[in-house]
């Protein structure tokens, strides 16, 4: 009797054997995390072949060994927020690219118009540019920015009390939010520690956070200021969802499907 040999080429995987190899599986994920900063679930699910339930699991598998951080129907990449970096050490990160956001947005400011600037380093940058504008109303949690623009005698700021925050160098807590109420402005500026689609903006403080939601809900216009490093990523504290806000600034490195799946929910994103 012959014995008919066969030959196996191992090095040979037919795309549909994609979802019978765990590791190769793990390795398109972070692949595609690395080119996009993001990934969806369902999207993947169609791509490998698998089951919901299946990349949920290796998912969560990926997330145990710190490679992602996962989200309701969706991943990104974890990256270490700076909370424990003070404002001025912040403000030597990425700054050419804080000077051209902070430039753009100006267009949205002008003279007579009331204004709320939060805080954060790009925010700071941002108060450089606008210090020139007046007369202007401005209200603020920041100590800094306040130092700054107090140089022009036409503009009349409102600095909002409570505890400062060493990190920032601003004001947070309930005695800053109720003063938060008494106020109607034309445009809040915010600054943000983290974009993602499907969670939202957060910061990585709680209390900033929340009086943050309340400078949202005092005016009539809301533009983020943040660069690209802050897109998929998550803080601590969550300040509102995408639906919250009308305008994102950034600059030409913001990961382009994270990009487009905020302007499908109707935000302006503008590139620098």
């Amino acid at each position: 009797m012959r014995i008919k040999k066969i030959f196996i080429n191992l090095n040979y995987i037919k795309p549909n054997d994609m979802s019978k190899s765990i590791a190769k599986r793990h390795q398109y994920i972070i692949e595609k995390l690395k080119e996009h900063g993001f990934v969806n679930v369902n999207e993947l699910s169609e791509e490998l072949n698998v089951s919901l339930v299946t990349i949920r699991k290796d998912l969560r598998a990926l997330e145990d060994r710190k490679l992602l951080h996962r989200a309701h129907g969706s991943a990104s990449l974890t990256e270490p927020l700076i909370s424990d970096r003070n404002i001025h050490e912040k403000e030597k990160i990425r700054v050419q690219e804080k000077q051209r956001i902070s430039h753009a947005a100006l267009e949205y400011v002008k003279p007579n118009d009331s204004i709320i600037l939060a805080s954060g380093s790009t925010i700071l940058e941002f108060a450089r540019n606008v210090v020139s504008i007046n007369p202007l109303t401005v209200v603020t949690a920041s100590l800094n920015v306040a130092q700054l623009i107090n140089v022009n005698t036409d503009i009349e700021i409102h600095q909002l009390g409570g505890v400062i925050r060493k990190s920032s160098n601003s004001a947070v807590g309930p005695f800053a939010e109720r003063m938060m109420e008494g106020y109607s402005c034309h445009i809040l500026f915010l600054g943000v520690d983290g974009i993602d689609p499907d969670y939202g903006l957060t910061t990585t403080n709680a209390l900033e956070a929340s009086l943050n939601q309340r400078m949202i809900n005092a005016a009539q216009k809301v533009v983020v200021l943040a660069d690209s490093s802050k897109f998929g990523r998550r803080g601590f504290g969550k300040i509102c969802d995408l639906s919250s806000i009308d305008v994102i600034i950034t600059d030409n490195d913001a990961p382009m499907q994270i990009v487009k799946k905020i302007q499908a929910l109707g935000v302006v994103v503008k590139l620098t």
